[in-house]
């Protein structure tokens, strides 16, 4: 089955406090491709997964699935597969009984069911669970039935809401890869709202930045980090350091703390920096100031540097160092790592 293009058009939605939930969107997740949705709460990111399921009808504007207009067809004419953040399983009924149920209803033979059922619980992982009760099963187990009961009826779209917000961090990093690995082997077209920026980096082929019901960007997550759009994209995917400039030099930047490179000739008001992008100097250096305090991470550990800013400045450093608080530390930045950013 060849994997479907979904388009929104001009879509907008307002609820009946007056709130614009999402406004004209323009939208094409590509066949067989994985967009996350991300944004903070209110942002629209919801509102617009329920428009693509048929949850909501927009006020305004077309969804089509292929060439078909589906903005008037309500969730069970338009072939998706969704899960929930609860997961809203049936807790009458064992795991092989969610997983078929969906087939139940259309009228499938148990022999058809029970197939696809060993195919799924083999799919997902969970060989020889079909018989067990939802309640005895684990928070990651239970979210494996819910795909496989998404995926039951082969579906042209999988629909996820916050998929691991109900699981603890370990497990939700473990899964998170699992369902990575998943989705790409079914290659089925797929779209998953999300507010944590590590779960849409890993799984979104694209990334939808959304901000009061609009797009505030659409790229890969590589191009969302690296390239932001915007001052909103910046500060919502990963940290950031400010760099007020207070004036051009032969060589750079005057700043708080220092001089930064700058190749550029245009003296920009901010300039901006990722934390792990600053390094820290034995001596010499672009910024100087002393350390505040010292965090190990594990594998990096955070510094905040106080270099006379309104801010302490972060640095993940992944050398590990012991370094004394009330130090004296300088920090250097390569010129590429250094941006603006529009408002």
């Amino acid at each position: 089955m060849t994997a479907i293009t979904i388009r929104l058009k001009g879509c907008r939605k307002a609820f009946a406090d007056g709130t614009v939930a999402v406004h004209d969107l323009d939208l094409t997740v590509e066949g067989g491709e994985t967009l996350a949705i991300l944004g903070p709460s209110g942002c629209g990111k919801t509102t617009t997964l329920r428009l693509i399921a048929g949850l909501e009808r927009p006020d305004v504007g077309q969804v089509l699935f292929g060439d078909q207009d589906v903005t008037r067809l309500p969730i069970e004419r338009r072939d998706v597969g969704m899960v929930f953040q609860n997961y809203a399983l049936f807790p009458n009924l064992d795991v092989a009984g969610n997983i078929v149920y969906g087939l139940k209803i259309r009228g499938m033979s148990p022999l058809v069911r029970n197939k696809r059922c060993e195919e799924l619980l083999e799919l997902v992982g969970l060989q020889n669970h079909g018989k067990r009760s939802i309640h005895e099963l684990s928070g990651g187990q239970r979210q494996r039935v819910a795909l496989a009961r998404a995926l039951a009826p082969r579906p042209k779209v999988l629909l996820l809401d916050e998929p691991l917000a109900a699981l603890d961090a370990q497990l939700r990093e473990r899964l998170r890869s699992e369902l990575n690995e998943l989705l790409r082997g079914l290659g089925i077209t797929s779209v998953f709202v999300t507010h944590d920026q590590g779960e849409a980096m890993a799984l979104g082929d694209r990334i939808l930045v959304m901000e009061h019901g609009r797009v505030a960007q659409l790229a890969s997550p590589r191009e969302i980090y690296q390239k932001p759009a915007n001052a909103f994209v910046a500060g919502f995917v990963g940290n950031l350091n400010a760099f007020a400039v207070t004036s051009r030099t032969a060589h750079g930047l005057k700043v708080c703390g220092g001089e930064l490179p700058w190749r550029a000739a245009d003296m920009p008001n901010t300039v901006y920096c990722r934390p792990e992008h600053l390094r820290v100097m034995e001596s010499e250096g672009h910024l100087h100031g002393h350390l505040l305090a010292q965090f190990f991470q594990g594998a990096q550990s955070r510094l905040l540097v106080d270099v006379g800013g309104l801010q302490p400045l972060l640095v993940d450093s992944s050398d590990n160092q012991l370094h004394v608080v009330g130090a004296p530390i300088a920090l250097a930045v390569a010129p590429h790592m250094l941006f603006t950013l529009n408002a």
